[in-house]
């Protein structure tokens, strides 16, 4: 049989066919592609001289475009003249020994598809900074700002220690926490009303986070584990806190389920104490109150609790330290908890000398005979920011009452060093945790804090600690509530 020479078109065909058949010994056909994964089609897709860019149905889109382009003879195999349009194809993973190049009108196809997926590209990044404002992400790691034009990057996690007006651009005043999935998504909250999450600090070292309680703290403890749970409060006046709208006593005791709660400067008289009593907590029968005489309306300390004590011992027995209303002591079977509202040292330091030469060494030599008896829990208000990590601005704050050398001092010598230990600090060595924002300068929504709110306990019990925890999100005080579950 005699061959017939082939023709031009014919060969054309022929080879497109040919080269057809290897794209899809390359690629495999439409439902192969379906299944590959967002690498493989980019992959192919570099492999055959197609950019890979954009979402995965933005690749798979691509490929079959390309696929399409050669199928319909825009692929058409040429000589070599296009050198600029050379495009290897790879069969087996291995370099094929001949180059072959596209025509011009395939270039120009390849082209387009760039193009569109650049846009989808640009469109899918507007999506998810779309989304992130709507979704609800994990709280750590990193914290983001983040708006159409940038993305301006805060470190936690990792310490910056700016805050975002020292940061480079402009960004909107929402904050939000994000975390990085395995899918490279992010998942953002925004906690504009947590302000806490974000690590506030003029002089952060490194490791240290910000202190988050929805992340930090421990799971509850299952119900055949017996325990106690304290909390601590310096109200700034009680009788002005129970006024407010917001969150009060009695809400902050339906949510926490709080055994015992301290309070400090309740600003009470004598004469007012009854009427507030018979009306401030269902549940919660035994409360001891002491306000001060020396003059009306100021300091004063209170114990509430459901928990009837063995005994009740009101101040340090001594006249010069009893007149302001400044301690509450009650027995339970385990321990003797002590309520305490230290006092300032003032303006100008008034009281600096009277604070570290008598008070405290009063107050340790009391919880000292305590614990010959039993083990004793020191809370409330002991204003001190006894390490740096405890306060916004350190360096600023040298000379300020609260964070004095004199005072971070007496309180390491007369309670840190005499056998009580910081039970927040133990349980987050490296956490920057406030417990009090001024009002002057708007402290609370920046974050600018110190941390003056303590629970110590003896050496002898801390091991039964299983949480000592911050309440920063409940206002109506300068000072947030803070916690205590103690294994009994």
């Amino acid at each position: 049989m005699d061959v017939k020479p082939k023709t031009g078109r014919v060969f054309v065909e022929e080879s497109v066919v040919k080269a057809r058949k290897v794209e899809t010994e390359i690629i495999g056909d439409d439902s192969d592609i379906e299944r590959m994964t967002v690498q493989e089609l980019r992959s192919k897709l570099r492999s055959v001289g197609v950019p890979a860019k954009g979402c995965k149905r933005d690749l798979v889109s691509a490929l079959r475009g390309f696929l399409n382009c050669k199928a319909d003879g825009d692929g058409s195999l040429v000589a070599e003249d296009h050198k600029s349009s050379e495009m290897k194809l790879i069969c087996s993973g291995k370099k094929s020994s001949k180059r072959k190049t596209i025509s011009s009108s395939a270039e120009v196809h390849i082209q387009e598809v760039n193009t569109v997926l650049e846009v989808s590209e640009r469109q899918c990044v507007k999506r998810r900074e779309k989304q992130v404002y709507t979704e609800d992400g994990i709280e750590d790691a990193k914290t983001t700002i983040v708006t159409t034009s940038q993305k301006l990057s805060i470190k936690t996690a990792e310490v910056s220690g700016k805050k975002p007006s020292q940061l480079k651009g402009k960004a909107t005043p929402q904050i939000a926490n994000t975390v990085v999935g395995a899918s490279g998504e992010a998942n953002l909250s925004i906690v504009q009303d947590e302000p806490w999450t974000i690590l506030a600090h003029k002089k952060p070292q490194k490791g240290w986070l910000a202190y988050n309680p929805r992340t930090m703290r421990p799971p509850p403890l299952t119900g055949n584990t017996k325990s106690v749970k304290l909390m601590s409060w310096n109200v700034n006046g009680l009788r002005a806190l129970l006024k407010l709208e917001r969150f009060s006593a009695l809400q902050l005791a339906q949510r926490e389920d709080f055994d015992v709660l301290c309070l400090q400067e309740t600003k009470m008289q004598d004469k007012d104490v009854e009427a507030i009593r018979e009306n401030l907590l269902d549940g919660y029968e035994h409360s001891f109150w002491t306000c001060s005489v020396v003059k009306l309306g100021y300091s004063g300390t209170t114990i509430i609790s459901r928990i009837k004590p063995l005994s009740v011992k009101y101040g340090l027995g001594t006249a010069d330290h009893d007149g302001e209303g400044r301690l509450v002591t009650v027995e339970f079977d385990n321990f003797y908890l002590i309520n305490a509202y230290v006092p300032n040292s003032g303006d100008g330091l008034k009281r600096l000398s009277y604070r570290v030469t008598e008070w405290d060494p009063s107050l340790s030599t009391y919880m000292n005979e305590l614990e010959k008896s039993k083990p004793v829990i020191l809370t409330g208000d002991l204003n001190c920011a006894h390490e740096e990590i405890d306060i916004y601005n350190p360096a600023g704050n040298k000379r300020s009452a609260g964070f004095t050398d004199e005072e971070r001092q007496s309180f390491e010598a007369n309670f840190l060093s005499k056998g009580f230990v910081d039970t927040f600090r133990e349980q987050h060595p490296g956490v920057v945790g406030y417990t009090y924002w001024g009002y002057r300068h708007g402290g609370r929504k920046t974050n600018r804090g110190w941390r003056l709110d303590y629970f110590l306990v003896s050496k002898s019990i801390a091991d039964k600690v299983h949480d000592s925890f911050i309440l920063p999100d409940v206002t109506g005080s300068d000072h947030s509530p803070i916690g205590l579950i103690l294994k009994t």
